[in-house]
């Protein structure tokens, strides 16, 4: 899983570098540049919007006494669109985007319970002490 997570953090940065070099010989340097960044300003509202409503969601689910469990998942979610957007590259950007869309998030959502739950009854994850 380390090996894992270090390939992906050592192979975004090449494909991106590899496809913003591909958009930049095919639209020019200028609007790519301009591309990349209207993203990043267009996902910082997106990401405050999304994360303001949620907020509220969460507010109101307090007062009622009720646990919030989907409205953490979507905040993570909501946090780590956030976060690719505001990191140059399309890749990013186009899973950022994703992270933000209801949709999609409920896609990954159901996506990381079913994996939680596998790793849960595998034993690769506990929760106290193992004997």
């Amino acid at each position: 899983m380390l090996i894992q997570f270090g390939l992906i953090l050592l192979l975004t940065p090449l494909l991106e570098l590899f496809l913003l070099l591909q958009v930049g010989r095919y639209l020019g340097v200028w609007p790519t540049v301009a591309l990349v960044f209207i993203t990043g300003i267009v996902g910082v509202f997106l990401a405050q919007s999304q994360g303001l409503s949620l907020l509220s969601r969460l507010q109101s689910r307090l007062i009622k006494g009720e646990l919030p469990t989907d409205d953490l998942y979507e905040g993570l979610f909501i946090l780590l669109g956030g976060i690719l957007l505001l990191t140059p590259g399309l890749i990013t950007d186009t899973l950022g985007f994703l992270l933000l869309l209801p949709a999609s998030r409920m896609r990954v959502k159901g996506w990381l319970e079913k994996k939680l739950r596998q790793c849960l009854d595998q034993g690769q994850i506990f929760f106290g002490r193992r004997f």
